[in-house]
């Protein structure tokens, strides 16, 4: 491990609102701060919004400069990226963000049943090597996880580069009976874009400068819903 990766997760212990706990601490079993974060992390009972893949925490921090209203917790598994966002947020003293160093597989174990008010996905991994992908963020199996912790109905966004992610969740949305709120499979030209959608994030910069558009869709989640994947064409 280089010495600057070494230098930041050290640094990262030092920060107060950031939480990297051990595989044993969270593998088949609850995390401490579970139906907590409220209380115990920010201090009120402001709505709490999820990143998930956050990356360097660029949506996370800019949404909590937005919107004072609400609590932000970032969640990503490496840590030399989500170091900068916590960077960020300590320097600019953010009272309203969180940072979670942790796999997504395991969220279930971080968050009680109606905790979390909405779910950012954003440019994650399209994970299309196969249709029904179990890694996909935003496939039934990850779909299923969310909904133990989401408020009933709560926004699930996506915003992502890959046309094929895109379709595919939008697909699945719409077999599932899923209420859409919003979609667009260009973004920057949409009727609806607003100053949180605007955030751009290091990958994103990326893509728009390539030329590339932007999808996006967010649709609300049922939390008595069992989210069914689509069937394979040969089934």
């Amino acid at each position: 491990m280089g010495k600057n990766k070494l230098q930041r997760f050290s640094e990262m212990e030092t920060f107060e609102r950031v939480f990297q706990p051990r595989f044993e601490d969270v593998f088949r079993k609850d995390y401490s701060l579970k139906g907590r974060w409220s209380a115990e992390v920010f201090g009120n009972d402001r709505p709490i919004v999820l990143e998930l893949g956050c990356g360097k925490g660029e949506y996370t921090v800019g949404q909590a400069e937005a919107d004072g209203g609400r609590n932000f917790i970032g969640v990503d598994i490496k840590g030399a990226r989500l170091w900068k966002g916590a960077k960020i947020a300590h320097e600019r003293e953010l009272v309203n963000v969180a940072f979670l160093r942790t796999r997504i597989e395991f969220i279930e174990s971080f968050f009680a049943p109606g905790e979390v008010e909405e779910i950012w996905v954003t440019f994650p991994d399209p994970q299309l090597k196969r249709r029904r992908n179990k890694k996909r963020l935003t496939g039934a199996l990850f779909l299923n996880r969310y909904r133990t912790f989401l408020r009933d109905h709560g926004l699930v966004h996506l915003k992502t580069d890959n046309d094929l992610l895109f379709a595919y969740t939008k697909e699945l949305v719409i077999y599932n009976g899923i209420e859409i709120v919003h979609e667009t499979e260009n973004l920057y030209n949409s009727a609806f874009l607003s100053e949180t959608l605007s955030i751009k994030t290091f990958y994103e910069k990326q893509y728009l400068s390539d030329g590339s558009s932007i999808n996006y869709i967010s649709f609300r989640l049922p939390s008595g819903l069992q989210v069914i994947e689509i069937p394979e064409e040969d089934d």
